[in-house]
């Protein structure tokens, strides 16, 4: 079978999967945010932590108890990093320096998972497994009550209440992300990751393929990096590494358990507004987005745009030959689609246009399926500037599921959409303007293609890493959580808004001029809209970087 075919035949199986469990998990998920009964072990954390699920909170309430709940886990990860020498199971190495410890309490309480160290050589197990593996779930949480919350405002009127930030946290870790993670990391040991605690010493296992492998010890944290579509990896590889992903097929499953998640959640939101089809045609932007994104990158990379790529074939440097050029470029589009971070190639590797890519799905809000309930929420924000956009071409005020979108509703879109971008491109400017692009193994286009993706990342909470600049200074560690922490809360902060604003409105009786937002025009307008103002505010970036390189 050639290269391009199995390329195929591993997209389309990933596409007949997800269709599969978009319904089934979609509908779990929804009863899970829906419930009014608490487990047992569920009033058990609320007594603990003093909260009544009864009681449900205002978006400013909710926004405060997210925000608290946030600083709380940062300044906790600070000091298990700083202390992590006096701690047990910390193999003997050294405390966090200072600014390396407060960019990595950033990265994974902001569900970025950007690695500027080699986790074997730096973290201890203690620290991955009580603390980054912890922000694993919950940081993956907070995304989902969030959009969760949204959803609520869209369904809900004449009401300032979004529901409860502590029982949705609660609900949404215990019963969907770590029930699913059990079930993931069992079929991945299965597949040859490894779980043990051996300490210092090498270990010996027999891989899926069949192939005997020895190296270090894989803390718990490496079974389950990938569910919750979180890529902090215990080795700085990440997925390229054979503990992690030994073969072919659990290197499909990693991109499955990557899209999972977030391709299912707008079945929830179908769900929750009463009217499934505008869950499809959610769902339908996603895919839209994510297979034309997966096709260019695919064919980018394979047509090999250089001349020892053309010699060859194909763009080969950087990648695992056990997942050859096309799995290597499917997974680099699915972790930048979503808010992932796990890589299986170096990005840097690829061709300009190649490398391009990850970029401008980053760029595009992350939306396509995007991350754990930050692609949802995003996606909806998009919605809503769409149907604003349409409403001022036929003159008529803009409506969206009943719901007017006025000037104070898209002030808070418009605020949501413009925070990145301008994380991006001021936080590159800074780089070249105080120097230190000099931390760029390369010159000319190419090094800003690596500044680009560094911000790109970080403010985008991606957390995925281009390769061939040195980002552990202390003014990168600095720069970059300024990005991942301003880059994840302050949109945060403007869909809990919205989502209040709308759940104090009076539905609208749809009419003869309502725009229909569940049919393909509506949907063709809405990946339109997310391709022209991606293309309107990044493209002179890109054109100083890959494109210049490309041509």
């Amino acid at each position: 079978m050639s290269t391009t075919a199995a390329g195929v035949l591993f997209v389309l199986s990933l596409v007949v999967a997800l269709v599969a469990v978009h319904r089934p998990f979609g509908d779990h998920m929804y009863r899970v945010v829906s419930s009014t009964r608490s487990a047992r072990v569920e009033r058990g954390i609320y007594r603990l932590v003093g909260v009544d699920p009864a009681v449900e909170q205002t978006w400013g309430v909710y926004a405060r108890s997210l925000l608290a709940f946030s600083a709380v886990s940062i300044l906790f990860l600070y000091a298990f990093q700083r202390l992590q020498d006096h701690l047990w199971l910390s193999l003997g190495l050294d405390p966090v320096a200072s600014h390396g410890a407060w960019n990595t309490a950033v990265s994974f309480v902001t569900n970025t998972n950007w690695q500027w160290y080699s986790g074997e050589s730096t973290m201890g197990h203690l620290v991955q497994m009580a603390g980054l593996a912890v922000q694993n779930f919950v940081s993956a949480a907070v995304g989902v009550a969030v959009a969760v919350a949204l959803v609520r405002g869209f369904a809900r009127s004449r009401t300032g209440e979004l529901g409860n930030f502590w029982v949705d946290l609660t609900r949404i870790t215990l019963r969907i992300l770590l029930p699913f993670a059990v079930l993931g990391a069992v079929v991945l040991m299965l597949g040859g990751v490894v779980q043990n605690l051996s300490g210092g010493t090498d270990v010996t296992l027999l891989t899926g393929g069949g192939q005997t492998i020895t190296g270090g010890p894989v803390a718990s944290q490496e079974v389950i990096k990938e569910l919750g579509t979180n890529g902090g990896g215990f080795y700085n590889v990440n997925s390229a590494h054979p503990f992690e992903n030994p073969t072919a097929w659990t290197n499909w499953l990693e991109v499955f358990l990557l899209l999972v998640i977030p391709f299912s959640l707008p079945r929830v939101f179908g769900r929750m507004v009463g009217q499934n089809r505008q869950g499809y045609a959610i769902a339908a932007v996603m895919a839209i987005l994510a297979l034309a994104s997966i096709a260019l990158t695919n064919v980018f990379e394979l047509t090999g745009g250089g001349t020892v790529p053309q010699a060859v074939g194909a763009a080969l440097e950087g990648k695992e030959v056990r997942f050859d050029v096309s799995n290597s470029a499917t997974f680099a589009a699915a972790t930048t689609l979503t808010s992932t971070g796990a890589v299986n190639s170096f990005h840097d590797s690829y061709t300009a246009l190649g490398g391009m890519m990850p970029m401008v799905n980053m760029m595009l809000g992350e939306v396509a399926p995007g991350g754990v309930g930050a692609g949802l929420y995003g996606l909806l924000i998009l919605a809503v500037i769409t149907v604003f956009v349409a409403g001022l071409m036929v003159g008529r005020t803009p409506e969206y599921l009943g719901k007017k979108i006025g000037s104070r509703e898209i002030k808070f879109a418009s605020a949501y959409f413009l925070i990145t971008p301008a994380l991006v491109l001021a936080g590159s400017a800074a780089a070249f303007a105080t120097g230190n692009n000099s931390t760029a193994l390369n010159v000319g286009p190419h090094a800003m293609s690596e500044v680009l993706y560094a911000f790109t990342s970080a403010s985008n909470n991606n957390g995925s890493a281009f390769a061939g600049i040195t980002v552990s200074t202390p003014w990168w560690n600095t720069a970059l959580g300024l990005c991942m922490l301003l880059g994840r809360f302050l949109p945060i902060i403007f869909a809990l808004a919205l989502a209040g604003s709308l759940a104090r409105q009076q539905p609208t009786p749809a009419s003869e001029g309502t725009l229909p937002t569940h049919r393909p025009l509506f949907v063709g307008m809405v990946v339109g809209v997310t391709v022209i103002l991606v293309a309107l505010t990044f493209l002179p970036a890109l054109a100083l970087g890959p494109l210049a390189e490309g041509l």
